[in-house]
């Protein structure tokens, strides 16, 4: 694969099959040549489940201690107390009937799309549209819930959802490259916490595998998980 001049200058400034530290990890990103944009960190674990069993799936949901340093666009579909709750907390989108509508006819110009559980019954026929880009509420993600002001609130401040894919693999993104290194390492230790609370029961053996941190455009830095070992 022929690589951008841009990455090999990144690749260069970190040190081949180190496992770094998650503070010397982001600080690695950080010192990186960087494009000419505020590259998204991401942070990826390889998990030793099966994503081909229903009971062994990894799904969540956490507020970022730091926030994510992306503007959040958030609709809720609700009624009554719910939907004034809602406007209260900051939605950018409440409504029933007539966000089902626009949803029907392609509009999906939010980032989160919150439901009260009553409302589910409406929003459930869209999974066509909602369910390609992640809009689906899920109540493991705490977007189907009577307590919408919370909901909207966490949303804005920087929830962010992760979901084991069919590699068994979670990425999750922790913040930007602008942000102080200690702020994403804060991020990244409730992301951590997230996913142990999240594993299934019937996972066998060792259940976090292995982690690394990447931005947007660079190479990937291993993550030593040791000195958070239970």
């Amino acid at each position: 694969m022929r690589r951008s001049k841009l990455y090999k200058s990144q690749l260069s400034t970190i040190e081949e099959n180190r496992v770094y530290d998650i503070l010397d990890a982001v600080k690695a990103l950080k010192e990186m040549p960087q494009p000419k944009f505020n590259q998204t960190v991401e942070v990826a674990f390889k998990l030793g489940i099966d994503p081909r069993k229903s009971d062994q799936t990894v799904r969540g949901a956490i507020p970022l201690p730091k926030g994510t340093g992306k503007e959040v666009s958030v609709c809720v579909v609700a009624t009554s107390a719910e939907a004034e709750e809602a406007k209260a907390a900051g939605a950018d989108f409440v409504g029933m009937e007539d966000i089902i509508e626009k949803i029907k006819d392609g509009w999906l110009e939010f980032d989160v799309l919150i439901a009260t559980p009553e409302a589910m019954k409406q929003v459930r026929p869209l999974g066509r549209q909602l369910g390609p880009r992640g809009l689906m509420p899920n109540p493991k993600t705490g977007t189907v819930t009577e307590q919408t002001g919370n909901a909207v609130k966490e949303a804005k401040a920087g929830r962010v959802e992760f979901r084991a894919d069919r590699g068994a693999c979670v990425h999750v993104p922790i913040g930007k490259v602008s942000f102080a290194a200690e702020d994403l390492v804060e991020n990244f230790e409730a992301v951590l916490h997230a996913i142990e609370a999240a594993k299934p029961a019937t996972a066998k053996g060792v259940y976090i595998q292995s982690c690394a941190a990447t931005a947007t455009m660079s190479p990937s830095v291993k993550i030593n998980l040791k000195q958070y070992a239970r």
